[in-house]
């Protein structure tokens, strides 16, 4: 599976507002759509989940009220998730926050890469408005996202819709993030074993090195996946459920 070395800028003017991130998804729409020159801090999380294809001269913020308000930014973006205290105390102090909710399915990455580009007066190109609409044919084989120390991902999630577009069908019948059971892997293996757990955290990947699921799934079916593309819905799901499925 290829690695997506850059995520270029697409549709950027000089527009002269200045915008900050309070989260690592706004971080990298950010990184993606706008021109440097606009953005006055990335969020600290940037620091705490690196990726190679983030340039690490964009400026970044330490998360603090005070220097937030230092840098006077026109507009701060956020996740519904993230900053709840830090937001409130911005927008009572007259900063213009918006929240963009993140997309629950594929169907929704057009919509919010649209209303991101909105926000910061930008016009979407034709790659923005594309609706997600690669729905490969299903192959029956059972796929099993495997995250880090041992929790998979089950139905009714974003990881879900991912996985059925690709083609396979997701080896976890139960919803949500589950804690798997090596006992159960072994009796009923699954056909094939994506890991998306973070390369760095050699703890967090214990559970993939068991012996016994080395062998019982063979090395060809140990897809490997950068997890960040995992960790917040975006334009790059598109590219990932053709690189999934091939």
């Amino acid at each position: 599976m290829a690695v997506l070395a850059c995520l270029p800028s697409i549709g950027a003017s000089d527009l002269g507002i200045r915008v900050l991130s309070l989260d690592l998804c706004t971080d990298w729409m950010l990184a993606r759509h706008a021109d440097r020159s606009q953005v006055v801090g990335l969020s600290p999380y940037v620091d705490q989940y690196p990726v190679d294809w983030l340039d690490p001269a964009w400026p970044r913020h330490n998360g603090t009220l005070e220097q937030i308000l230092e840098l006077d930014p026109d507009l701060v973006l956020t996740g519904q998730y993230n900053a709840l205290l830090l937001r409130q105390r911005l927008k009572a102090l007259g900063v213009r926050v918006e929240i963009l909710p993140l997309p629950e399915n594929l169907a929704e990455i057009a919509d919010y890469e649209q209303r991101f580009l909105r926000l910061l007066d930008m016009t979407p190109d034709s790659s923005s408005q594309e609706i997600m609409a690669d729905n490969y044919p299903a192959t029956g084989k059972r796929l099993l996202l495997l995250g880090a120390n041992g929790i998979g991902t089950g139905r009714q999630t974003f990881e879900q819709d991912i996985i059925a577009h690709a083609g396979w069908e997701n080896y976890l019948q139960d919803t949500g993030h589950l804690n798997l059971d090596m006992e159960q892997l072994i009796d009923n293996p699954p056909d094939a074993i994506l890991s998306a757990a973070p390369r760095s955290e050699a703890l967090a990947n214990r559970f993939a090195q068991h012996p016994a699921l080395k062998q019982l799934i063979p090395g060809d079916r140990w897809i490997t996946s950068d997890s960040w593309r995992w960790q917040c819905p975006g334009p790059w799901s598109r590219e990932l459920v053709r690189q999934l499925h091939q």
